[in-house]
């Protein structure tokens, strides 16, 4: 079973629109990979869900118990400071590393023109949709 990091970017989306980040969310509710997660993550989702989808803080803490819930908490030991465009993306490489993720799937630009980082192939939602469906473990 994959263990996979997925950058904020991700999750919020797959709280607030339908769409590949849903499925990709949706697939780790059910158990069909192992989410890793870890708590600037989770941090940074219930942040932007309030600071830039108007979620009520209860809702947006709710939402980080929920994604929580289902994931794997995970510690990184070591700070990064591979992105120095955005400080914040260095927590998704953290979260990554320490868990020896399979797979990064984000959306962002920074983190997509890395291409892997550790063990872990960084690709898109959709990329890594495909791989679920194939039942695939190619990382390009």
């Amino acid at each position: 079973m994959h263990r996979v990091t997925l950058d904020t970017n991700v999750i919020v989306s797959g709280l607030n629109y339908a769409g590949p980040p849903f499925r990709v969310l949706e697939a780790a509710r059910l158990g069909i990979y192992r989410l890793q997660v870890s708590q600037p993550i989770l941090d940074e989702t219930v942040r932007i869900l309030q600071e830039k989808f108007a979620w009520p803080e209860d809702r947006a803490l709710r939402a980080g118990a929920l994604i929580s819930g289902f994931g794997q908490l995970v510690v990184p030991h070591v700070q990064l400071n591979v992105v120095a465009r955005d400080p914040e993306d260095n927590r998704i490489l953290e979260c990554s590393q320490a868990s020896n993720s399979d797979y990064l799937v984000t959306g962002d630009k920074d983190l997509l023109q890395l291409g892997t980082y550790s063990a872990a192939a960084i690709i898109k939602p959709v990329k890594y949709l495909a791989i679920l469906t194939q039942g695939t473990d190619c990382a390009t």
